[in-house]
């Protein structure tokens, strides 16, 4: 699991991201259009940065996007603004322009952890792996108990195939958050990857157990048994991960999750079965286009 759709933005949803207060005319101004004052334009600037957090905790991303980068011109030397544009044009996928904005709230603020581990996630999804672990491990240096960026940084060395540093990553990230199953599920397609069919059936169950939505380690376990020659339970195991949640039997959506090539192979057969094939017609998904 790569948890693209990310915890990032949940730095932004946070209230206490905010290390400065707001004067009360700069607080009265927020659900309205900020008219530019020359004699408080950084305040200005920084009470946009807010109200365009405040948007995102209620999902409206165009105009919280359009808030940070009017914030950036009226604040331009806090790091806020930057940093919120900047996720932002990571969620749309704006890699360089995202990376260009928190490279700058990097410069403003070097001591802040979050937005060393939100440039690293950028660079992870740009497909820059090695700057990712380089950023992360920046971040980790200033906050060393963050799971989420254990986890980050736990894929960007799974993607470059250093699987020790990857694993080593990941148990950390779940010592901290013993709820954390992606953590544990990454495991597990490592360990697939190596041979270690029953250890990795071993941490999808453990996942499989912990998470609200057990599809993907439901599935990996079904692919596995399905290779073991239990395909009684296999095929059953399948037909109710895919029921549950039909992205799952695309093999790009997998592979985004991170599956590797012999796991992606594996699946690939076991979709191919009669009655996995049946499912996923039902379902209305071809497993190797896009939905």
């Amino acid at each position: 699991m790569s948890l693209k759709k990310n915890w990032l933005l949940s730095l932004l949803a946070c209230a206490g991201m905010w290390s400065i207060t707001l004067p009360a005319s700069a607080q009265a101004l927020l659900p309205h259009t900020l008219e530019p004052n020359p004699e408080n334009l950084e305040q200005q600037g920084l009470a946009l940065a807010q109200d365009a957090a405040q948007l995102v905790r209620f999902q409206q991303y165009d105009q919280a996007l359009a808030r940070a980068k009017v914030a950036t011109q009226l604040a331009p030397e806090t790091y806020q603004p930057w940093f919120i544009w900047g996720s932002l044009a990571a969620r749309n996928e704006n890699t360089d322009q995202a990376i260009v904005a928190l490279k700058k709230a990097r410069e403003l603020a070097p001591e802040e952890a979050r937005v060393l581990f939100t440039l690293g996630s950028t660079y992870f999804q740009k497909g820059d792996y090695n700057q990712a672990v380089a950023t992360i491990e920046a971040g980790l240096n200033l906050e060393p108990n963050s799971p989420e960026a254990l986890f980050d940084l736990g894929n960007a060395y799974l993607k470059l195939n250093e699987y020790d540093s990857a694993i080593a990553s990941y148990e950390k990230a779940y010592t901290l958050e013993e709820g954390f199953w992606p953590a544990i599920n990454n495991i597990g397609l490592i360990q697939y990857e190596q041979g270690d069919i029953s250890q990795a059936i071993k941490n999808w169950r453990t996942a499989a157990e912990i998470a609200q939505n057990p599809t993907e380690p439901r599935l990996a376990i079904a692919v596995a048994l399905y290779q073991q020659g239990n395909q009684e339970k296999a095929l059953s195991l399948g037909k109710k991960a895919l029921t549950s949640d039909s992205r799952y039997a695309n093999l790009d959506f997998l592979e985004e999750n991170l599956w590797g090539k012999t796991l992606l192979s594996d699946t690939a057969a076991f979709f191919a079965s009669p009655v996995m094939e049946g499912t996923i017609s039902r379902l209305q998904v071809n497993p190797t286009e896009d939905n």
